[in-house]
């Protein structure tokens, strides 16, 4: 209780809750932007969290991403251009109902299940992290090297639409995890008689370069189109709230139960979750042929379930240090900055965090109803930004990010670097998530690998001696058992 009582002293402050109404404007703006993913916006705000307070700073980067995951159903609404990926999965049903007429009805949807689907997720998270906390003080390397096989394997296999394109971008993100002399044996790896490179791959440079930059060359090699504006009159956005509810009430409660449980499983993340419910919604319904043409259950069921998976995605996070989605993997590296290193030991000697996080959680799904509305109102007016002068801006803002990592130059050379790399990955259908994730993950399956063996003497039988470790080994053999039958399965039809 007393935990409690100081976590709402932590958060209601006038500092701290116009922040987070800051970064909820940020996420909304960018989110409503065609191309800038939550992600993208999440590591924009990085930098500024250098000089805040650890619960401002987690804060304003919790809103910022609930805010550009809702935020991006307002283009695809709108123009049929998702403004984030997790938009894509129901753009045409949203776009048809604008055409139709109805795009107060469609986004007015969009707001109020992203919400209740926040809601949803921050219930989970609230019960389900504190006992699985209690649940990870009894892992050991053997059991956190599981973990970190897991999520690696699920960034490839079920974060990536192509297993072998989610692996490629695995193996660089590993690749770029190993170089600089933190590892066991304290050899530089891949510094080419670098200094800098000593130090390893600074990850927020990196992350910055392969989300941010990527898009400036992709938006400069298309010669930065202006947008295709739709003139469209957007009336009461809470009309029939309460018969929506009452009629999708089954969509919702599905796609926030499939959303919280692929947010949970670490490299899924919402983009994962709304194309997963969206399918689901569509094989279970009694009118599949209405989808596609503007059926509001598919976008209820999707927007439900994504914005639950981003709630969801802070369990394996605060629990076990595993990231969730790109999005937890920037705040786990934030909060390392900020000295709290995630795990279950930061519920034992900052429980006062976690619950400000919470608390942070549903301020920021309640502030999303007020402030959507807004945004939708202004949104014409910012679509039709031109992109040529878009695009410096943003450019300069991860210039500052990147220079502001390490208070160096060489902070935006590894930026400019893996700028060019993400540009050729995106290219060539090379998914981002999986080599971020990689670069995050890296260094923890190392560490527990080794710390294993050397325990066991270089015995590979102490990977599967315990019964926690044994289970998450088995379900770690069975996910791949799986992608290797399906993938076989479907050359042989091919081939048929």
């Amino acid at each position: 209780m007393d935990a409690i009582i100081q976590a709402f002293g932590l958060v209601f402050t006038w500092p701290v809750l116009a922040t987070l109404v800051g970064a909820a404007l940020f996420g909304l703006l960018v989110g409503a932007v065609p191309g800038l993913t939550a992600t993208m916006a999440t590591a924009l705000l990085v930098p500024l969290t250098f000089f805040m307070d650890p619960i401002p700073a987690v804060g304003a980067m919790v809103t910022c991403a609930a805010m550009a995951i809702f935020a991006g159903d307002i283009p695809g609404a709108l123009l049929r251009i998702p403004g984030t990926p997790a938009s894509a999965a129901y753009v045409d049903e949203t776009y048809a109902m604008t055409r139709r007429g109805e795009a107060e009805t469609v986004l007015g949807a969009c707001v109020l299940f992203s919400a209740l689907g926040g809601l949803f997720g921050t219930v989970v998270l609230i019960f389900a992290a504190p006992a699985l906390a209690e649940f990870a003080l009894n892992f050991s390397s053997q059991e956190y090297f599981w973990m970190a096989m897991l999520g690696l394997t699920c960034a490839a296999f079920i974060g990536a639409t192509s297993p072998v394109r989610g692996m490629i971008s695995l193996l660089i993100g590993l690749l770029v995890s190993t170089v600089g002399l933190n590892n066991a044996a304290g050899v530089p790896r891949f510094t080419f008689g670098s200094t800098d490179l000593m130090a390893g791959i600074d990850f927020i440079p990196a992350m910055i370069g392969l989300f941010a930059i990527s898009e400036v060359l992709r938006t400069m090699a298309a010669g930065a189109p202006s947008w295709d504006n739709v003139q469209v009159k957007v009336g009461n956005i809470f009309r029939n709230w309460g018969g929506m509810i009452v009629r999708y009430w089954r969509q919702q409660v599905r796609g926030n139960v499939v959303g919280t449980a692929i947010g949970i499983l670490p490299g899924a993340g919402a983009d994962v979750a709304a194309y997963v419910s969206y399918a689901i919604s569509k094989r279970l319904s009694k009118t599949p042929g209405k989808y596609g043409k503007g059926h509001l259950e598919g976008v209820v069921e999707a927007t439900a379930s994504n914005n639950a998976a981003l709630s969801s995605a802070w369990v394996p996070a605060l629990v076990f240090g595993i990231p969730g989605d790109t999005i937890t993997a920037i705040v786990i590296g934030v909060l390392y900055v900020k000295g709290l290193n995630p795990g279950p030991t930061l519920f034992l000697f900052n429980p006062q965090m976690i619950y400000a996080v919470f608390l942070i959680f549903i301020l920021a799904n309640l502030l999303m109803v007020p402030l959507g509305w807004l945004v939708i109102k202004l949104a014409r007016g910012l679509l039709r930004t031109p992109r040529a002068i878009l695009m410096p801006i943003i450019l300069v803002f991860c210039i500052v990010g990147a220079f502001a990592s390490n208070n160096a130059a060489y902070g935006i050379v590894v930026m400019l670097a893996f700028g060019i790399l993400g540009f050729f990955m995106e290219e060539n259908e090379i998914p981002i998530a999986p080599c971020i994730l990689g670069i995050v993950i890296g260094p923890i399956l190392e560490r527990n690998f080794v710390t294993t063996m050397i325990k066991s003497d270089g015995s590979l039988l102490t990977f599967i001696d315990r019964p926690i470790a044994a289970v998450l080994a088995l379900a770690l053999a069975v996910i791949w058992a799986s992608v290797l039958y399906s993938t076989f399965r479907n050359r042989a039809a091919a081939s048929a």
